[in-house]
Order: structure tokens, then C-alpha cells, then sequence
């Protein structure tokens, strides 16, 4: 009889245990900071079922299609056209306000309020819906897509100038920081996230994710094209990012859709949740993680997602050994 391996055998019989259940531009991969993805241990057997450690508690569709979103303090808040709902897990409605037509690209919440980011500006809300402040953006040329709080400052992404912009959190501009491999942003794929510390940042058409310290000083990459985990796909990816509070890197994608987890030091652990899981489709779904909770958010659905240890034990976190911060 062939022997085979405990990885294979889980990902091959576990559906039954559990109960059911590409060319690109080559980037430049540094040696500082990050270790590039090995395809060979990123290949999974194609033939075995694959089974997502996270189990789908609950979704619910919102009026309109879902700008951005994001998760604090157990509420969920969701930017449709003029208008921001806040709605517990299950998405019961809490509150809504209007805000204003100019489109939302992100949403970033904490303690100041509800900060929104616009094609060509940044704008805070309070919880009550009073616009607090705002700025415009340092170009009538830029094409603003996501962005990141860290400590007193707000990193935005710009498409059209190719480069992140670092405000003060009163919108004072302080500096624009650039990649030493250039990004390369062929659609509004442009991700950013922080954890630890660190600034990561999709440099969606080298399909890899960089780092920067909050300075601005480029610390490493990782990531290559391809359809395997563990690689980025078709001609702009990762679409989005997110982050743990212990520090691993949660990345969405968009052609093959799924949303994975790497290290901080860019190792791959495992997709978290696949097309399937997500409800197909081609685009990317946006992802936040708040402890051992996923909520994703494609077109006008959000689906919550927990960790279930009995499926992670046949699934894809069967073999990781790593006590992060996606389990608690």
C-alpha cells in the first residue's frame, strides 16, 4: 500500500470526517525582511477536498452595494452609497446616517470616529454622524484606494500617483513614500494594512506585498505570481489587505477568489477561505478579522465566519502548528 502523508490523508478524507462541510510582471523580491513563497511547499494535492477551518455562523444583505466596511468594538459599520449603518454580527441595524454621495474606496474605525476615504479626500465622522473634519487630496490628479491609521498618522494609498501618502491625523501632509521596485497598480488594487509597527502594502501588479517602517524606509517583500496557495493570481494581486492583532497578514484576491494568511515575516500558512466558502464569483471580497471571527463582504452581503477547531483539524489549518491570533 502507498504510504502517504498526514497532511494528504486529512486533506483527502476530511470532507467525510468533517461531515461535508498566470503570468505577470516579476517582481523584485529583497533579501531584507522576507523570505520568498516556495512553490512546492505552497502546492496542496488539487484532487483533495479542500475544507476551510472557519465555519459561516450568519450573513445578510444591506440596501445597495457595499462601498467598505469595517468591524469595532463588536459592531459592524457598512458605507453604501450616502449612507453608513452600523449593525451588530447578525446585522441587525443599530443606527444610520447619511454621509455624503462622493463614493466610499475604504473605512477604517477606532476611537476618534468613523474615517472614510474618497477617490480625492479623507473625511471623519463622529459615531453620531457629524462630519468632524477633513481634507482634500494633494493632487486633483490622484485616485485615492484604501488606508491605514497607525499611531497619529493616516497612510493612504494613490493609484494614479503611485506612491502613499502620510497625513497627520488633523490632514497635514508630511511625506509621500515610494517602493525602490516601483508599484505597479494596473487597476484599483492597491491594499494597505498595519500591524506591529509595520506599514504592508500590495504592489498588486508584481503580486507581492511590501513592507515600510511608519517612517517610510522599505523593509522587504514577499510574493510571486501563480494559482497555487500561496501565490498571487491573474493580473493584480492581493486586491486587499487586513491584519491580526498579533501580526499575521491577511490577504483577499480576486479571478480565483480567496482569503489567506501569511506570517509577518511573510511565510504562507494556509487559505482561510476559498471561493467556495466565499459564494463565487470572480471578484475580490473585502475581509476583516476580529479574533477568531472573519466577516467578509462582497456586493450587498456580509457573511460572518468563526473558527471551528473540529474543522480546522481536518482542514486547511490541519497542519500548522502556529498559536495565532486567528484561533482565540
Amino acid at each position: 500500500m502507498e504510504n502517504i502523508s498526514r497532511k494528504k490523508f486529512l486533506r483527502t478524507f476530511g470532507t467525510l470526517l468533517a461531515g461535508g462541510g498566470v503570468a505577470g510582471v516579476t517582481g523584485v523580491v529583497a533579501s531584507k525582511g522576507f523570505a520568498p513563497v516556495s512553490h512546492a511547499e505552497a502546492e496542496i494535492d488539487e484532487a483533495a477536498a479542500y475544507i476551510s477551518p472557519y465555519r459561516r455562523i450568519a450573513d445578510f444583505e444591506v440596501d445597495g452595494a457595499i462601498e467598505a466596511f469595517d468591524e469595532y468594538g463588536g459592531k459592524l459599520y457598512v458605507a453604501t452609497t450616502g449612507i453608513i449603518s452600523t449593525t451588530d454580527s447578525y446585522g441587525k441595524l443599530l443606527s444610520s446616517f447619511a454621509s455624503t454621495d462622493v463614493p466610499v474606496r475604504d473605512m477604517e474605525v477606532d476611537e476618534a470616529g468613523i474615517w472614510l476615504l474618497h477617490p480625492k479626500a479623507v473625511s471623519l465622522y463622529s459615531f453620531d454622524g457629524v462630519r468632524v473634519r477633513g481634507w482634500e487630496a494633494c493632487s486633483e490628479l490622484s485616485d485615492y484606494c484604501a488606508f491605514a491609521l497607525a499611531g497619529d498618522f493616516v497612510y493612504v494609498t494613490d493609484r494614479e500617483q503611485k506612491n502613499i501618502v502620510k497625513y497627520t491625523r488633523e490632514g497635514g501632509l508630511v511625506k509621500f513614500i515610494d517602493s525602490p521596485n516601483r508599484f505597479i497598480i494596473p487597476s484599483r488594487t492597491f491594499g494597505i494594512s498595519y500591524a506591529a509597527g509595520m506599514l504592508y502594502c500590495s504592489n498588486s501588479g508584481r503580486h507581492q506585498i511590501e513592507k515600510f517602517t511608519l517612517d517610510g524606509e522599505y523593509a522587504g517583500c514577499f510574493g510571486a505570481p501563480g494559482s497555487k496557495p500561496g501565490a498571487f493570481c491573474g493580473c493584480c494581486n492581493p486586491v486587499h489587505l487586513t491584519c491580526t492583532e498579533t501580526g499575521e497578514i491577511i490577504t483577499s484576491e480576486k479571478g480565483i477568489p480567496r482569503i489567506s494568511c501569511y506570517s509577518a515575516d511573510g511565510v504562507f500558512r494556509s487559505i482561510l477561505l476559498d471561493g467556495k466558502a466565499l459564494g463565487g464569483g470572480f471578484t475580490a471580497y473585502e475581509a476583516k478579522v476580529s479574533g477568531d471571527r472573519i466577516f467578509a463582504a462582497g456586493k450587498n452581503k456580509v457573511t460572518y465566519y468563526r473558527y471551528d477547531s473540529q474543522l480546522a483539524a481536518v482542514g486547511a489549518c490541519a497542519d500548522c502548528g502556529v498559536d495565532c491570533g486567528l484561533r482565540t
